[in-house]
Parts: structure tokens; sequence; C-alpha cells
């Protein structure tokens, strides 16, 4: 995920002597590199093949002209349950989370762009269904769990199998069922037809229009409200407190000010 040199610095500041482990959902080259360099007649432990083996899984290919492709993606992002859309960049990220809201879907979209803060936020609506589209990128596919998610949608299909795996093991997790969804746009067929070989995946395939029952039936998108919504972000708590003669506001400590002999009274705290 483009994190290697900054691991790779870490690993060379750690003393030579002692056991070293390392967990990867992936094993690729960048991987390697590290192993032959950092790690002493390693054993290897595998607990899953590179290929999909969740039988709860199913996997689907929509086969979507381009002119169709928006009003059945918002269909589909309209369903009931939650559901994560994934996008190949943050901007196509952030611009189709804009325009489902307009839609009237509650949407948000989680990328590496965002803070710490906002993406614990935003995955904390998605979890109590303030949110039920998702929209994200494959920097999010990595580490996120949330109970009762049972459909990834790729808008945007990966360009790799082990990127298409980490998607769709967001779903059908801990005993749970679940759907793979890809759109695919007719140019596409044949790198996706390669792709689903490579992870070693039999998708159901159809051809979709908006409306179509088989779109219902494998997605079961519906048609959104059109009202438009606004997600709102939950408040800020503030802390108080005293500190050195003053008064602590806005999550931060003030420090006491004397000026002129005189003691400054304490800001009131800030509704926020």
């Amino acid at each position: 995920m483009g994190f290697l040199p900054q691991v790779t610095k870490l690993l060379e500041q750690v003393a030579p002597q002692g056991q070293r482990m390392l967990f990867s959902a992936t094993l690729d080259g960048g991987v390697d590199r590290l192993v032959r360099r950092f790690l002493s007649s390693p054993v290897t432990h595998s607990v899953d093949p590179g290929t999909a083996t969740v039988t709860a899984m199913t996997h689907h290919v929509l086969h979507v002209d381009a002119v169709d492709k928006p009003d059945a993606l918002t269909r589909i992002a309209a369903r009931d349950g939650r559901t994560i859309l994934f996008m190949g960049t943050k901007h196509r990220a952030d611009r189709l989370a804009r325009q489902l809201l307009s839609k009237g879907v509650r949407a948000a979209a989680l990328h590496g762009g965002k803070s710490q803060p906002q993406r614990t936020r935003i995955l904390e609506q998605f979890r109590n269904g303030q949110v039920t589209a998702l929209v994200a990128t494959d920097v999010a596919a990595r580490g996120i769990h949330v109970d009762g998610l049972d459909m990834v949608v790729n808008v945007d299909p990966p360009a790799e199998a082990k990127d298409y795996l980490h998607r769709g093991g967001r779903t059908a997790r801990a005993g749970e069922s679940g759907s793979v969804v890809t759109l695919v746009l007719p140019e596409q067929r044949r790198d996706v037809s390669r792709l689903m070989a490579t992870a070693g995946i039999r998708p159901e395939s159809v051809q979709v229009r908006p409306g179509d029952g088989s779109l219902a039936r494998v997605t079961g998108a519906r048609e959104p409200s059109g009202v438009p919504v606004t997600i709102v972000a939950p408040p800020v708590a503030v802390s108080r407190g005293r500190v050195a003669g003053g008064s602590a506001t806005d999550g931060g400590a003030r420090p006491a000010h004397r000026a002129s002999g005189r003691s400054r009274r304490p800001r009131r705290p800030r509704t926020v």
C-alpha cells in the first residue's frame, strides 16, 4: 500500500537480536524483500490461499452500459442495509458520496485523505446506521469490520485479484453471508474476466439496466427518495476543569492570565 519505505526504516532501527514475526494478508514482492532482509531462517505458516474460499459469499458481475451505470449505482446504494461501494480514487469517492446524498442516500466517503478522527466518526456512523452507503477506496479495504455488512460493490473494478479479495473480505465475516457485486462496462469485460480467473472465482453474470428485475434480485436495488439528505457530525465533547487557576475549555487547558494586577475572567465554553 505504499508504506514499504517506512516499514523498512523502522526495522533498520530494531536491534538485530530477538525473534521477529511478520503477519501479512498477502505475500507479494515487497513483503518478500522484507522477509529476505530482516528475518533469519523464517518458518512460514499460511492460513488461507490467495483465492476465494468463503462459501457463504456469492459473487456477481453486472454488465452495464456507461449511460445506465450512474442510475443503476444510485439504486443499488439506496438498497435496504449497509453497503460498501469501492472506488478507484479518493476524489471519485468524494464525488459519488455527494451525488448519493443529493439523491436521498445516506452516504459518506472513507479514504486516506480523511483525518483519523474523521475516519473514526464516519465508521461509527456506518455502524450505527446513520450512514448506510460507505464509499471507500482500496486503502480503506484493509481492517474494516462492521457487523451485518451483507454487500460489497465494486463500482470501479480493482486492478488485481488480491485487491478484489480484500474488498470482498469486508462481507461474509464471522460466519455471516454476503455478496460481492462488480459493475462492468463493455470495455472492462476482458480484464474483469481475467481477474476473476486469477482469484479462483466463478461469478454469476447478468446484463442489467436501471429498473430491471434482475438488478433488484441480485442487489436489492430500489428507487431512492430523491430528497437530499445531510449527515450531521456528532457534537464534539467539551471538557471542563481547573488548571493553574484558569479554565479548561474547548477540549484544552487555558492558563491563567494576569494583567494590571487583576485576573482575567474565565471564558464561557462555546457551544459546538
